[in-house]
């Protein structure tokens, strides 16, 4: 017998693959730090992972939810995009620290807890309760965010995509 397998992704597959990317992202730069090796290509390729992905959620999902009519999913895309905020002030003053080694790790490793505390909060709670609403547009929910990766990715030069 063979199962159906859905092979179109949607929005939050998009997300969660993302969210992976990051955790595999974070991975990469603990193993840089454990073992002596440059962990400056783990960091960049991290945040430039980062706010791609803030991109899509604050540009696309949060905005789509702001008209919701479920406040609990209102409540928590706005806090999600509060802690957005946040991770990008983080990502900045990382970013002007790139001379001292030590602040700049002490940063990016505040910048993966609140990640990886995002994520889970998206992936328990707001995720599955988006997709039991009725009446919402989820193919133009996927359609503009899939649209806009694409697009985001396009932009990137040659070498931060390899």
């Amino acid at each position: 017998m063979t199962e159906n397998v859905r092979t179109v992704l949607d929005a939050f597959d998009v997300l969660m693959q993302d969210h992976r990317e990051l955790e595999a992202l974070f991975l990469d730069f603990e193993h840089a730090k454990r073992t002596g090796a440059n962990s400056a290509s783990a960091l960049a390729a991290a945040c430039t992972e980062l706010k791609i992905h803030d991109t899509l959620e604050a540009e696309i999902l949060y905005t789509a939810l702001a008209a919701c009519s479920d406040e609990t999913v209102k409540r928590l895309a706005e806090e999600a995009e509060a802690e957005h905020d946040t991770v990008l002030e983080l990502l900045e003053k990382l970013e002007g620290s790139h001379k001292d080694e030590r602040q700049r790790d002490a940063f990016f490793n505040r910048v993966v807890q609140l990640v990886k505390e995002h994520i889970r909060i998206e992936e328990t709670q707001l995720f599955p309760r988006v997709k039991k609403l009725e009446g919402f547009d989820f193919a133009a929910l996927d359609a503009a965010l899939i649209k806009r990766q694409q697009e985001l990715f396009g932009a990137l030069p040659l070498s931060a995509t390899a």
